[in-house]
């Protein structure tokens, strides 16, 4: 998938069913990708809600 800016990837971390390793076929398991975030973390929404919130106060600039 092909984003225009960076911050578009924020908040939408892929899900992968686990279906080999699941004791109980019933029961869903999903797996988060983390490392599919822009930073690898799963601080990456707080990161960008920080900054943004910031530049809306005026303390910080875009760019």
């Amino acid at each position: 998938m092909k984003y225009p800016t960076i911050d578009q990837t924020i908040g939408n971390t892929p899900l992968v069913i686990l279906q080999r390793l699941n004791p109980n076929p019933s029961n869903t398991i999903l797996l988060k990708l983390e490392g599919n975030n822009p930073a690898g973390s799963v601080k990456d929404r707080a990161a960008f809600n920080m900054i943004a919130k910031a530049e809306a106060r005026g303390e910080i600039k875009p760019g």
